[in-house]
């Protein structure tokens, strides 16, 4: 014979787990997700290849071949440029520091010159692409405001957190806020809408990531400048995680050394 005072308890033990469960989900904020996309398991370093594609307002294209770098989860990054001809041995070597402004050095072999990037010139554009020098930076998370928007959005299939992020004044942003869909599963970024400091939609970005070993690792990034009606498209190719990278390798004297094609 069912037990009806078991059965009682039963249901009764579900509903508070239920209740638990939705009062710990409504209850996290745009800083917790931001915190726990910002803490998601990353390699120690990587190394690709790069395909950067730039097509302008009348469908033209240029396409260059870049190797890539990185350490610590971007925080220190080396690129090279290998290909078109004209545009081959030019470099940007990048250094994030916590308790000082960012290193940021692009070395043009044409003019036999290290350029110095300030942080009052983060806006400018990236080698004539769609990003940024501000693009290309970590956000460290105490420089930012955040309010969770939605729990549940679907892009690409994918279920996604939505949230705003709105840069405090003194960072000295380009952008008045971003609105970003982070994958509930993996905490990955898919989608980004970035607005300048009018509040006017400037930049719409792309993300497609795949899976390898543990890692949610970046295949692709298509970037919109939404006013400009030009784009940039990335494709990394060649991954590979976990090589030992030392910090010997981002150093100024290695902008200077193109690897091997």
């Amino acid at each position: 014979m069912l037990n009806i005072n078991y059965t009682t308890k039963l249901v009764l033990s579900l509903v508070i787990i239920i209740t638990f469960l939705s009062q710990k989900i409504s209850a996290q904020t745009g800083m917790d997700i931001a915190k726990l996309s910002y803490d998601r398991p990353e390699p120690n370093d990587m190394t690709s290849d790069l395909s950067m594609v730039l097509t302008d307002s009348k469908g033209r294209t240029r396409e260059s071949t870049l190797h890539v770098m990185t350490q610590s989860g971007g925080e220190k990054q080396i690129i090279w440029f290998l290909a078109p001809a004209d545009d081959r041995g030019v470099s940007f070597l990048k250094i994030e520091y916590d308790d000082k402004d960012d290193e940021m050095r692009l070395w043009l072999p044409a003019f036999k010159k290290i350029r110095r990037i300030s942080s009052k010139k983060k806006s400018e554009a990236f080698m004539g692409s769609d990003m940024s020098y501000e693009d290309m930076t970590n956000r460290d998370l105490e420089d930012n405001e955040y309010t969770l928007l939605e729990t549940n959005e679907i892009v690409n299939e994918i279920n996604c957190y939505v949230i705003k992020t709105k840069p405090k004044k003194e960072l000295r942003s380009e952008y008045s806020h971003h609105i970003s869909w982070i994958a509930t599963d993996g905490l990955y970024p898919v989608k980004e809408e970035s607005y300048d400091r009018s509040g006017k939609l400037l930049k719409k970005k792309m993300f497609f990531s795949t899976r390898i070993d543990d890692y949610f690792i970046l295949t692709e990034l298509y970037v919109e400048n939404a006013q400009r009606n030009h784009n940039t498209r990335l494709t990394f190719q060649n991954v590979i995680l976990n090589t030992s990278l030392g910090d010997s390798e981002f150093q100024e004297k290695n902008l200077k050394r193109i690897p091997r094609d």
